[in-house]
């Protein structure tokens, strides 16, 4: 990288984002990715160096992997961390401190699996998958539909969850609200067949959302910012859209930013693909200009493959970032989230901001056996 492009860089990703009492030295955010090191749910120490080496690393904000509310048929693994129980919050009470003596900034992803869980699996095996309608993202029976009381219950964890984040010192939270998981079975038509007031035409499917969106925005202070992480595409389904047109997007926004929600994190394959036809905007900046919100744009950034061949162990090098570093100069974005690149080489951040480009650590599939 040439000093000119190393400049540019450090001026673009180098500039602080603050949203309520949240600031980020910079607009770089590690992206939250499942690691399954956490025995019983509970993170350890080494959990908490994994985190605290990427915020040392330069990383302005953490996004933690999912970690399951306090409700039965939230997970579908013992080995992913739980945000509820003494245990569990003791070992996130740590490595929120650990992230920040490091100068990072941390929120927790707050998620339920909805029915994408396993039959009879840990950490709660006799817990029947539970979701919108009893079927799954195409429309097959899978587990049970949720009852009112399900609703209000899992409302309830997702607001408990995130005072006890608050409690505990970390900086904000993020909701998971994609990818096909409970929440985004609510969004999807095709696993919402409800008739009752959370199923019908989009906004109302919104309704779930939503209510999780106050009850959490009501449970913790003004100073406490709250992101949402959205998608259109679901698991084995990755040319799905909640909506095919801005305006549909506008409907399923516009009720979650009015809730409470303070940032979108907007999940793509490839941040740099235009969303929708007649205009170069991805997805985040779709979301910005709809809803007013500050946006998180994530996809593939930092790797020279795509989204499956990264994971499938063809991803071998770096891209360049010049898209990217314009893109933001242009406001259509705020911030941007970076996974496998920051799982392979913990300095990226730092790296990519002093134009140390050449001395990045590429990705391979090999390296998600551990924790590094």
């Amino acid at each position: 990288m040439t000093d000119a492009n190393a400049d540019r860089t450090a001026d673009t990703l180098s500039r602080p984002f603050s949203v309520r009492g949240l600031t980020s030295r910079n607009r770089i955010a590690m992206a939250p990715m499942t690691r399954q090191f956490s025995p019983a749910g509970v993170p350890g120490q080494d959990v908490a160096d994994y985190y605290t080496r990427r915020a040392a690393g330069g990383v302005g904000l953490i996004i933690t992997e999912g970690t399951y509310i306090d409700h039965s048929s939230a997970g579908t693994s013992d080995r992913v961390p739980r945000f509820h129980g003494e245990d569990a919050l003791a070992g996130w009470a740590d490595v929120a401190d650990s992230v920040h003596r490091a100068g990072g900034a941390i929120i927790p992803q707050l998620w339920h699996v909805g029915v994408t869980r396993a039959e009879g699996a840990p950490p709660v095996a006799d817990a029947e998958p539970v979701g919108p309608s009893g079927v799954s993202l195409t429309g097959e029976p899978k587990g049970r539909a949720m009852t009112q009381k399900d609703l209000d219950d899992v409302i309830a964890a997702f607001a408990d969850a995130a005072a006890a984040a608050e409690r505990l010192g970390f900086d904000g939270v993020e909701l998971h609200g994609a990818h096909g998981y409970l929440i985004d079975q609510f969004l999807w038509s095709g696993s919402n067949r409800r008739t009752d007031a959370y199923g019908g035409d989009l906004v109302a499917r919104t309704r779930f959302a939503a209510e999780i969106v106050a009850a959490c925005r009501a449970a913790v202070s003004d100073a406490f910012p709250l992101f949402f992480r959205m998608s259109q595409w679901k698991q084995d389904a990755y040319e799905a859209k909640l909506a095919q047109t801005p305006e549909e997007l506008d409907s399923l926004l516009t009720p979650l930013a009015e809730a409470g929600v303070d940032v979108f994190h907007a999940s793509t394959r490839r941040y740099w693909l235009p969303e929708f036809e007649g205009s170069d905007l991805n997805l985040a900046g779709w979301v910005k200009k709809i809803s007013g919100r500050p946006t998180m744009t994530v996809g593939s950034v930092g790797l020279d493959g795509d989204f499956f061949g990264a994971f499938q162990g063809n991803s071998s090098g770096v891209t360049g970032i010049e898209q990217l570093l314009e893109r933001i100069e242009n406001d259509e974005f705020d911030m941007v989230a970076v996974g496998r690149a920051l799982i392979a080489d913990p300095e990226w951040a730092a790296k990519t901001l002093r134009g140390d480009t050449g001395n990045i650590t590429p990705f391979s599939a090999e390296m998600l056996k551990t924790l590094r």
